[in-house]
Protein backbone atom coordinates (compact mmCIF):
# COMPACT_ATOMS: atom_id res chain seq x y z
CA UNK A 1 0.00 0.00 0.00
CA UNK A 2 1.24 3.46 -0.86
CA UNK A 3 1.85 5.57 2.26
CA UNK A 4 3.06 8.69 0.43
CA UNK A 5 0.84 11.75 0.48
CA UNK A 6 -0.96 12.25 -2.82
CA UNK A 7 -1.90 15.51 -4.52
CA UNK A 8 -4.83 16.05 -6.88
CA UNK A 9 -4.49 17.74 -10.24
CA UNK A 10 -4.87 21.50 -9.92
CA UNK A 11 -3.83 21.59 -6.26
CA UNK A 12 -0.96 23.81 -5.13
CA UNK A 13 2.40 22.05 -4.72
CA UNK A 14 3.97 22.31 -1.23
CA UNK A 15 7.41 21.31 -2.63
CA UNK A 16 9.72 21.84 -5.59
CA UNK A 17 10.91 18.80 -7.51
CA UNK A 18 9.58 15.83 -9.45
CA UNK A 19 6.12 14.34 -8.95
CA UNK A 20 4.94 11.08 -10.45
CA UNK A 21 1.39 10.34 -11.56
CA UNK A 22 -0.09 7.25 -9.92
CA UNK A 23 -3.26 5.38 -10.74
CA UNK A 24 -6.39 5.17 -8.57
CA UNK A 25 -5.04 2.11 -6.72
CA UNK A 26 -1.52 3.51 -6.32
CA UNK A 27 0.11 1.87 -9.33
CA UNK A 28 3.01 3.68 -10.96
CA UNK A 29 2.36 5.16 -14.41
CA UNK A 30 5.90 6.26 -15.27
CA UNK A 31 4.73 9.82 -16.03
CA UNK A 32 6.70 12.46 -14.10
CA UNK A 33 6.31 16.23 -14.04
CA UNK A 34 8.48 18.99 -12.61
CA UNK A 35 6.72 21.38 -10.25
CA UNK A 36 7.87 24.41 -8.29
CA UNK A 37 6.65 25.23 -4.81
CA UNK A 38 3.44 27.24 -5.09
CA UNK A 39 2.59 26.10 -8.64
CA UNK A 40 -0.44 23.99 -9.46
CA UNK A 41 -0.14 20.38 -10.54
CA UNK A 42 -0.94 19.85 -14.24
CA UNK A 43 -4.00 17.94 -15.49
CA UNK A 44 -3.84 14.15 -15.22
CA UNK A 45 -5.97 11.33 -16.54
CA UNK A 46 -9.19 10.55 -14.70
CA UNK A 47 -8.56 9.04 -11.27
CA UNK A 48 -4.82 9.75 -11.23
CA UNK A 49 -3.06 11.65 -8.45
CA UNK A 50 0.50 12.89 -8.00
CA UNK A 51 3.05 11.76 -5.39
CA UNK A 52 6.46 13.27 -4.70
CA UNK A 53 9.12 11.29 -6.57
CA UNK A 54 12.04 13.35 -5.25
CA UNK A 55 12.57 16.92 -4.11
CA UNK A 56 14.73 19.62 -5.59
CA UNK A 57 18.23 19.94 -4.21
CA UNK A 58 17.55 23.19 -2.41
CA UNK A 59 15.49 24.48 0.51
CA UNK A 60 12.25 24.58 -1.54
CA UNK A 61 12.47 20.83 -2.25
CA UNK A 62 12.05 19.79 1.36
CA UNK A 63 8.31 20.45 1.46
CA UNK A 64 6.21 19.98 4.58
Amino acid sequence: MNTKKSYAQGSVSPFSGEAEAVGPRGGRTGHQVTVDKGERFPPAQKGQMYVKAYGAHNKAGKGK
